[in-house]
């Protein structure tokens, strides 16, 4: 009986070994089977690089004319009117009505 089973010993562990690694290969963190999940994830986190990218590109269009070498009369104006509320004599004033809630 025991040399029947080291016989059947190291098949045994070889099968439990190949189950083990083709399970873990097809249902692991970075298997098969969640490929087409991966590259949702990704094509989302790209799209969102894409839009940081250039929000970033435009904010730094904005910072560089509030530098003082190169003062945007125009932005600073806009920016007193949005952050302030700030408005010129000779501005007209045309309000919108906000929805409740």
């Amino acid at each position: 009986m025991l040399f029947q089973l080291k016989t059947y010993l190291p098949t045994a562990v070889l099968a439990f070994l190949i189950f083990f690694f083709t399970f873990h290969a097809l249902t692991g963190e970075r298997g098969l089977l969640l490929a087409a999940q991966r590259k949702e994830a990704m094509a989302e986190k790209l799209d969102t690089l894409k839009r940081l990218r250039a929000e970033r590109q435009a904010l730094e269009i904005k910072a560089h004319f509030l530098r003082n070498d190169s003062l945007s009369l125009d932005l600073i104006e806009e920016r007193a009117h949005d952050e302030l509320g700030f408005i010129a004599p000779g501005d007209y004033v045309i309000r919108e009505a906000k929805a409740p809630g």
